[in-house]
């Protein structure tokens, strides 16, 4: 496994022949609208990781952009919601289409309520992943070599958590349900973006 750390975009050419790609950020935090856009890594489930460390304030990522708006080429998330959210905000681009291993797990896993990247790989793959540098300065000049391991972390594991959680979702008749879910992902994100955020608009109240 090799992890590679870019500036500002992916190279050209990189996943020309890839029709899934794990994806994950790193933020200076939560919040929409307040905490920008840091870094983007990704995996076409090869075994190695690409780190994107982008430039702010201008995000100019032409082949980053490509990617996430390529219909031939599913994305694969934990918890997209607010990575696609992000995108939008500061890459102006709509992600699709995608998957989501985080409502995977919530559909397929309802023996549990540990839904965690770190817990739904420890149960489905029995790797321990460390967490240790999530919270860490993703805005800083240059990376350490910690975050950029971790961040690789995030998204080396995804193809083979798709593969395990589509198996349970179609032993339990809900991978139906799931892809429905997947497809509306990207708007219930611009929800978010438009100030919907923690609001659920389907409730009855």
């Amino acid at each position: 496994m090799t992890t590679f750390l870019h500036d500002g975009d992916l190279p050209d050419g990189l996943f020309a022949d890839s029709y899934e790609v794990a994806i994950d950020s790193e933020t200076m935090g939560l919040r929409l609208g307040r905490d920008p856009l840091c870094v983007v890594q990704l995996s076409d489930g090869r075994g190695d990781a690409h780190v994107v460390q982008l430039r702010r304030p201008d995000y100019a990522c032409p082949n980053l952009k490509r990617l996430l708006i390529d219909p031939a080429v599913l994305k694969l998330f934990h918890y997209g919601r607010f990575d696609i959210a992000m995108f939008y905000l500061h890459l102006g681009v709509v992600t699709g289409p995608v998957y989501c291993t985080k409502i995977a797990s919530k559909l397929a896993r309802t023996y549990t309520d540990r839904h965690g990247l770190k817990d739904v790989v420890k149960e489905l793959l029995g790797v321990d992943l460390s967490k240790q540098q999530q919270s860490s300065d993703w805005g800083a000049a240059k990376l350490s070599d910690e975050q950029v391991a971790y961040a690789a972390s995030d998204v080396l594991h995804l193809h083979a958590l798709k593969a395990r959680l589509d198996e349970m979702l179609a032993r339990e008749g809900r991978d139906a349900l799931a892809q429905a879910c997947f497809g509306f992902l990207p708007n219930r994100s611009l929800l978010d973006v438009a100030g919907w955020e923690d609001v659920d608009i389907f409730a009855h109240a």
